[in-house]
């Protein structure tokens, strides 16, 4: 379909309400990358949030293979977008929910920030471990994009969000390692924080490096402690951050173990989605 011509709904539960869910994939030399661990977290989130889902999820690899045939694309960004779909008009009435699925060119973040390093905010606001929606991908997106607006304000590329008893939680965008003496650190998903697609490759990528990986709680200390930091996301890929507003994260350039994690992390999307 498109772009002009596809349409939702008025009375989407996803367009009135932020009731539905999203996945940001990437396609590399056309292959998807890791779309069963989208379509997974996806469903999880779906079952949590008691979110109706459309059949034929399984034929979305060659839909979305199709979709980027058609586009002429081959590096990717695609938007899988998940909604409740519109009130049903009676009780009778099965559940209609909404998929969408977008493509567009992968426009890589610039090299320099990764030469240099993002400088990331403390975010204002915490996240809270009482919503139901913390930890899931959903389409209630505002409040960390308002947290971004805020960051790139104050000069930063990112905020990082801390939970009400000052444990270290997630980016806007992004999920957050911390490494120091040699041991890569990452707050667990019961914080919680989004599983993130990327974190788990990092995650798995660490044992092959002989690199010992950790998910616990960390707090404000461990973070101004740490010798290195890195974001991750399938978008990012992996971000080195060098500055926590004004204080430098170790010598203020992308450490050792950010390199080997960054190195490893492409070379593992480039065997997994060769074709």
């Amino acid at each position: 379909v498109d772009r002009e011509q596809a349409a939702v709904s008025v009375a989407d539960k996803g367009l009135l309400h932020g009731a539905g869910l999203f996945e940001t994939m990437i396609a590399r030399s056309g292959g998807l990358w890791r779309l069963a661990a989208h379509l997974r977290r996806l469903r999880q989130s779906a079952e949590a949030l008691h979110l109706p889902l459309p059949s034929g999820l399984d034929r979305l690899g060659g839909v979305a293979l199709e979709l980027l045939q058609r586009n002429r694309l081959s590096d990717a960004r695609l938007r899988l977008t998940l909604t409740a779909g519109p009130d049903p008009q009676a009780d009778s009435d099965e559940p209609r929910p909404t998929l969408l699925l977008t493509a567009g060119e992968h426009r890589p973040y610039p090299e320099q920030l990764y030469a240099r390093g993002m400088t990331v905010l403390i975010a204002g606001q915490h996240q809270d471990p009482s919503n139901p929606i913390t930890g899931h991908k959903t389409l209630c997106y505002l409040p960390r994009l308002l947290a971004l607006h805020e960051a790139q304000r104050k000069a930063c590329q990112e905020a990082l969000f801390f939970t009400p008893d000052r444990r270290l939680a997630e980016g806007c965008v992004s999920n957050v390692f911390l490494a120091k003496d040699g041991v890569l650190l990452t707050p667990s998903t019961s914080t919680p924080v989004l599983a993130g697609i990327t974190r788990q490759a990092v995650l798995e990528l660490a044992g092959s490096l002989s690199i010992v990986a950790e998910q616990k709680p960390l707090s404000v200390n461990d973070l101004l402690e740490a010798e290195e930091v890195f974001l991750t996301s399938v978008g990012l890929g992996v971000m080195p951050v060098c500055r926590i507003e004004r204080h430098r994260v170790g010598d203020e350039q992308p450490g050792p173990i950010t390199r080997r994690v960054s190195e490893a992390l492409a070379r593992l999307i480039e065997d997994e989605t060769r074709g």
